[in-house]
């Protein structure tokens, strides 16, 4: 430790600060409930706002106030002159009252309904203010202010006093949950210590704590404690005789240090009906209903008592931790209200994560649950979508995007990109998904975070696996083996998918797990194509042809080929029915309306243009095949001035130096002239230095005589998209590797413009930096 540390003392402020934050005894007590029934819950505040359920199964508490809890029962509770007028219409026993603003109005009260009189604010809480035993006039006086500086509106209630002990009747969803004898903060005397003294005593208890933190709470000695005490004889350093109570409360709330004796197997029939039907006349669902009687075993219309209090958010401690008696686990009858037995409070979650094509796949899997009428909730590296609707365009592909999804009241599906970063920060923002895909793992983001090897990047990529429940499912690459070994750490059954041909291992690795009544996705190959096909146990069932599903360019893609058999994997896993998997398939394209920035084709002035947001090597290799087999036709030139294939590439500055050669690499052998941009991301590098270290790539494969015969930087995104579209003619093929797709496809729907009004020019000179424009050939 650093010089001058002290451990204890930093323990200490540790403890505070984490007792302040964490629930009150009555939030924890329906969160730990709420726990035992699989019922998940995200805090919204730092408070006690609380969610309990996900997406339209959705309830809310704050405290002991639940989404249920009517405003107009709250505001009714708060005002206790309306509280018990309302209760006296319906016949229950309430004090004689009235409320005044003035002292010669209380006065006048007191008088009218008679002395021994209590004065209390109209809309306090926790007794505050609360003023009892007043047999005159000047004490009404001298109460009066005590009980107005309470009160938000300057209101104060004068009614009878009603002699007995104090009952806190807690009423849940209409009908009795406990009843609790409160008793007013005290101590007793033991002929050695002081009254001051037998306080400290009382408070080193540690169950008590500053508010609502602990089950007690501490006493505290103020002016109003130190006139009780003198009121009964003592002073504080005076020490009470052995067995002599001395009171420092009058009310025996547990808020003022008060203690409870749960009393609930012991109330009388007619005292329960009474507490039930008081909740009912206020309207609210969980209430506090005070009873003072002079015994809780007797009918109060016989006994003598009066409702004094109907609370609205009751605190739970004095029922869940009494000092004296058994707890009551009144917590249940609150989520049995939110949740009736059979009513669901989680909808389906599948997580898409791998190195490549989790944004794809995401938007395939959403598109076919949306076609089956779900209000999907989707997150991806694009933005947070609900129902359709972009609601944030931002890299949201973590847990707080994937909270988001789970607050919205609409969702009652949700599909989450997961990428590695935020799984790293703060895991997934959920504790399981209910389908978990494995699309990949290929070196990628390799070096940062602790993650140096792609098996260190498989592991942290196995999470979601690992929160799949018994019931769920995992949808892995069967040819992959770093996926395909992720097989061990799943809870639920597998489904596999792969594009290896019958006969391969691969294929022979499933074909035993179809026999154990396994499922699979595959593709079988033939003379008119290759079909998807879906296997369960020994049945097997056609699905699609891949080159009749848009996305795929007529099987050209082979990157959404496997993309495609991930998608019906995960919603076969997720139930949805084999002729709505093979509608959302057939219907989703990579059109920029249904996948934006992801291998969005377009035609701009007879220049074939696609756009794709690949940013490294494993994406380019595949981005590859795929412009090989879109360009197949098209002429390989030497001349420069009419290249046939050009493409726009960069990646992030926080991948490795060798990494960025290799993408740069690769693309050599794919495109004519490669325009190497700066990624928005420079995480740090300087200006230029990703682009130069791509560019580096590029020419290492030139001299082998690959298809690049000349790289240009252009370190600005439009800037490389305008001089990429400058060299381009009718015929060819310019591909975009994009960060901000919205801009780019905004400046070449301009280039559109401009060309048809006649006014497109050359543009010849590369904005930027002259001295990063390095055009260089063979």
């Amino acid at each position: 430790p650093e010089p001058g540390f002290d451990f204890t003392e930093e323990l200490e402020r540790f403890i505070v600060r984490a007792e302040r934050t964490a629930f009150g005894p009555s939030t924890q007590a329906i969160i730990d409930e709420a726990v035992s029934r699989d019922i998940p819950w995200i805090r919204l505040n730092q408070h006690s706002l609380v969610q309990l359920g996900q997406g339209v199964h959705q309830r809310r508490i704050r405290a002991t106030m639940t989404s249920s809890t009517s405003a107009i029962a709250v505001d009714v509770a708060s005002d206790k002159d309306l509280t018990g007028r309302l209760l006296s219409a319906a016949g229950l026993p309430v004090p004689r009252a009235g409320s005044v603003r003035t002292i010669d109005q209380a006065v006048a009260v007191a008088r009218r309904i008679g002395y021994p009189v209590v004065c209390k604010p109209l809309d306090g809480n926790h007794g505050r203010g609360v003023c009892l035993n007043l047999r005159d006039d000047a004490m009404v006086r001298a109460a009066f202010p005590v009980a107005q500086e309470q009160s938000r509106r300057g209101w104060v209630v004068v009614e009878t006093l009603v002699f007995g002990r104090d009952y806190r009747c807690l009423v849940i969803d209409g009908k009795i949950a406990a009843i609790a004898e409160r008793v007013p903060a005290h101590v007793i005397g033991d002929g050695a210590l002081s009254v001051g003294a037998l306080v400290e005593q009382t408070n080193a208890d540690p169950r008590r704590g500053v508010g609502h933190e602990k089950v007690l709470t501490r006493i505290k000695v103020d002016e109003s404690a130190l006139e009780l005490i003198r009121s009964q004889g003592y002073e504080l350093d005076d020490v009470p005789p052995p067995g002599g109570m001395v009171k420092l409360t009058l009310t025996g709330n547990m808020s003022t240090g008060g203690i409870s004796i749960d009393r609930t197997f012991e109330a009388h029939p007619e005292n329960v009906e009474i507490a039930e039907e008081a909740a009912q006349v206020i309207g609210l669902d969980i209430a506090g209903i005070d009873f003072i009687c002079p015994d809780i075993t007797e009918p109060v219309r016989e006994t003598g008592g009066a409702i004094c209090e109907v609370n609205a958010a009751p605190g739970f401690r004095m029922h869940t931790h009494p000092t004296v008696g058994d707890p009551q686990f009144i917590s249940k009858s609150v989520v049995d209200m939110l949740f009736p037995t059979g009513a669901p409070s989680r909808i389906p979650i599948v997580s898409v994560t791998g190195t490549n094509g989790k944004t794809t796949t995401s938007r395939m899997i959403a598109h076919i649950f949306k076609g089956m009428g779900r209000k999907v909730g989707m997150t991806s590296t694009d933005g947070v979508v609900i129902d359709e609707r972009l609601l944030i365009r931002a890299d949201a592909s973590g847990p707080k995007s994937a909270r988001m999804v789970l607050q919205n009241p609409r969702v009652d599906f949700a599909v989450f990109e997961v990428a590695r970063g935020g799984i790293l920060r703060e895991g997934l923002g959920y504790e399981r998904n209910d389908v978990a895909v494995v699309l990949n793992v290929q070196p990628d983001h390799l070096g940062l975070h602790g993650v140096d090897t792609v098996e260190q990047l498989a592991n942290v990529k196995a999470v979601p696996v690992e929160a799949v429940p018994r019931n769920g499912h995992a949808v892995l690459n069967a040819d992959d083996a770093l996926v395909r070994a992720m097989r061990r750490r799943c809870s639920g059954d597998v489904v596999w998918f792969s594009m290896q041909p019958t006969g391969s291992e691969v294929r022979d690795f499933i074909d035993a797990h179809c026999r154990r009544g396994g499922k699979a996705i595959v593709l079988e190959q033939s003379d008119r194509g290759d079909m998807i096909v879906v296997r369960h146990g020994a049945r097997e069932m056609q699905l699609a042809w891949t080159h009749l599903l848009p996305a795929t360019f007529g099987g050209r893609a082979l990157m959404n080929v496997q993309n495609s058999l991930a998608a019906a994997a995960a919603a076969f896993a997720a139930g949805a029915p084999l002729h709505d998997i093979r509608q959302g398939l057939r219907t989703f394209s990579t059109s920029y309306y249904l996948s934006p920035g992801r291998l969005n084709e377009i035609e701009v002035e007879g220049v074939h243009v696609i756009i794709d947001y690949c940013h490294n090597a494993p994406g380019m290799r595949m981005l590859g095949d795929f412009v090989d087999r879109l360009g197949e036709g098209m002429l390989v030139t030497s001349d420069l001035a009419k290249p046939s294939r050009i493409g726009v590439i960069a990646t992030a500055g926080d991948r490795r130096d060798e990494d960025m050669r290799e993408l740069g690499r690769i693309a050599a052998a794919h495109f004519d002239v490669v325009v190497v941009r700066e990624d928005v991301a420079l995480r740090g590098r300087p200006r230029g230095e990703t682009a130069e270290l791509v560019a580096e790539g590029v020419r290492s494969r030139m001299p082998e005589g690959v298809r690049c015969k000349q790289v240009e930087l252009a370190l600005e995104e439009i800037d490389a998209t305008r001089h990429a579209m400058s060299r381009a003619n009718p015929g060819d093929l310019v591909v975009l590797c994009v960060d901000q797709h919205a801009a780019v496809l905004a400046e070449l729907e301009s280039w559109s413009n401009q060309a048809q009004a006649g006014a497109r020019t050359s543009d010849d000179d590369l904005v930027g930096d002259p001295d990063l424009v390095n055009p260089a050939t063979s």
